[in-house]
């Protein structure tokens, strides 16, 4: 039996994931939790072979609770399920130690191959994106600014996208107000913006917002 734990703040998508689950005899929803916070409370007290987990969390940045996730349960399984499109985050998650990466618009059978393949030790990614990664490893094809930021600059990126200000962003990720600024001058440098007007007009344009 593949005991799932569900990790999202809206109780109608709990409960959805719960109803498609609820026919499939080989897994079952043994929690639910709707913060990340909740969620490590979870995973210390549990045994789960597979945590599924939204992009949008209430509190500590995905990156940060999967990280701490791993870090708490190495060999815990993490299959990240997301609004967001899977072509603009799903690498950058993987690369935070996320196992796979779907997007809720997916068909439920998608969901419970994706389940299977990433609580036995594989990851998962859709055949669309795979194309996508091969056809990125043409040294000719141009790379989106947005990839080429670090995990703590694309956190205050989606930070500034998400309307949060400096002292918002320093008192969330747990670093200091300079800190913070100077990612967020490292990463104008990068995209070659100097306004925040510009930083969410590209994430609008590239779909980097739901």
């Amino acid at each position: 039996m593949i005991k799932v734990l569900i990790v999202d703040d809206h109780a109608i998508v709990r409960r959805g994931l719960k109803q498609i689950l609820a026919d499939i005899p080989d897994m079952e929803v043994f929690g639910e939790a709707a913060s990340g916070d909740e969620a490590l409370r979870f995973i210390r007290d549990q045994g789960w072979n597979i945590m599924l987990l939204d992009i949008a969390m209430p509190g500590k940045n995905v990156m940060e609770l999967i990280k701490l996730a791993k870090h708490q349960s190495p060999h815990l399984p993490i299959l990240i399920l997301s609004m967001y499109p899977e072509d603009q985050y799903a690498i950058r998650m993987l690369r935070a130690g996320a196992d796979g990466y779907l997007t809720k618009e997916s068909a439920p059978e998608q969901l419970v191959e994706a389940i299977r393949k990433v609580a036995k030790g594989g990851k998962y990614i859709s055949p669309a994106m795979t194309e996508k990664l091969i056809a990125e490893l043409n040294p000719n094809q141009e790379i989106p600014l947005h990839n080429t930021l670090t995990d703590r600059e694309f956190q205050v990126f989606c930070g500034i996208c998400a309307g949060k200000s400096i002292t918002d962003l320093a008192q969330q990720m747990t670093l200091s107000i300079k800190t913070i600024s100077t990612y967020r001058t490292r990463l104008m440098k990068k995209m070659n913006m100097s306004k925040n007007a510009e930083i969410i007009h590209y994430a609008f344009k590239n779909d980097l917002l739901k």
